[in-house]
């Protein structure tokens, strides 16, 4: 026992030793040390005290606990329990009260501290992941201000000067600023989680083609919504994201970014050129809210009735149809002269996210 206490200390120090083969070892002499008693020791003795080994039992059992939880150190201390009678059995000594106390005695430190080993190691887990994720924040937030003291100024300054120059620089201009658009909105984003990568698609490379559905999809079959809504920034257009990902089933998702397109389409539709148009998305615990705004003319409360009557049916189908059949809902308030609000809510439960 001494000897076995020496090694187990040691083992037991290291985390790459610290499994459950080594586990299985402790508890294969554990159980042979309490058995030793029968050779060892009188019926006499196990009348008047329990077994020496069973004091010193409760180190494989509390390594049971912190390895295999719970369960495991359940498990322990009831095979003890058996261990124990088996052994007054073949000894010929009474079971006494001693064996039930020292049963529950190891059941509820076992259970004790393999709840706390559990708590720890989630708690171990989540520090280091806030470590990493300060230290990602950092690294990006230095990145961000070396491109915009560099990069963002120079194409903020050939998108303004093409746009004063007109003509082929003026094309040129616009192009500088979508890309001024993208790299701002790249550095907007928040540090992304290994898991949530896994369930969201990559960010679309610039003028890159986009097929309809293609790299929509994650593994468990949810989109990142700021992906497919950025598709649509320009400088004409602004979005506004939170900096987690906003996770939805692929279809609701598509069908959302679907209607802010349509709501979008009708802006440059019906508003003067280059009207200015903002796209704000928000992550509820119980909904997702994405409202696009604009500063055109607005119209009179009654003309979506009145076009709707007439067989024009771009916001009835494209934008209030789609969020209704998604479970959603969609609201236009406009005004002559002051603009147009479309608000796009879609609650988490109760979402159709089928195909």
């Amino acid at each position: 026992m001494v000897v076995w206490t020496v090694v187990t200390t040691r083992a037991y120090a290291r985390p790459r030793l610290r499994t459950w083969r080594l586990l299985t070892v402790d508890l294969a002499v554990s159980f042979a040390c309490l058995f030793a008693t029968a050779p060892a020791a009188t019926a006499f003795y196990l009348t008047q005290a329990p077994p020496l080994s069973g004091y010193w039992f409760a180190g494989a059992s509390l390594a049971a606990s912190v390895i295999w939880g719970r369960r495991g150190a359940a498990a322990v201390a009831l095979s003890y329990g058996v261990a124990d009678t088996a052994l007054r059995a073949v000894m010929d000594a009474a079971v006494t009260a001693a064996t039930a106390r020292g049963v529950v005695l190891l059941l509820l430190t076992g259970l004790a501290v393999g709840s706390m080993a559990r708590v720890a190691e989630r708690a171990e887990k989540r520090f280091a992941h806030a470590v990493a994720l300060e230290a990602r924040i950092r690294e990006r937030e230095q990145l961000a201000r070396s491109v915009h003291d560099s990069v963002l100024q120079v194409l903020t300054l050939v998108s303004r000067r093409g746009a004063e120059a007109g003509g082929e620089a003026a094309e040129l201009g616009r192009m500088a600023g979508e890309q001024e658009v993208r790299l701002r909105s790249l550095f907007a984003d928040g540090p992304v989680d290994d898991e949530d990568t896994r369930s969201a698609p990559a960010a679309p490379e610039p003028g890159a083609s986009h097929p309809p559905g293609a790299a929509d999809t994650g593994d468990a079959g949810t989109v990142d919504l700021r992906d497919l809504i950025r598709r649509h920034e320009s400088v004409r257009v602004t979005v506004a994201a939170p900096a987690t990902p906003v996770a939805l089933p692929a279809h609701a998702a598509r069908e959302l970014a679907a209607a802010v397109a349509a709501a979008l389409d009708n802006v440059a539709r019906h508003c003067p050129p280059d009207t200015p148009a903002w796209v704000l998305v928000e992550d509820e615990d119980d909904a997702v809210t994405v409202s696009v705004r604009d500063e055109g003319p607005g119209f009179p409360s009654g003309r979506l009735e009145e076009a709707r009557r007439g067989g024009r049916l771009g916001v009835a189908q494209s934008v209030v149809g789609r969020l209704r059949d998604l479970g959603g809902s969609a609201q236009v308030v406009s005004e002559p002269d002051e603009g147009t609000e479309v608000e796009l809510r879609l609650p988490r439960e109760g979402a159709r996210g089928g195909a």
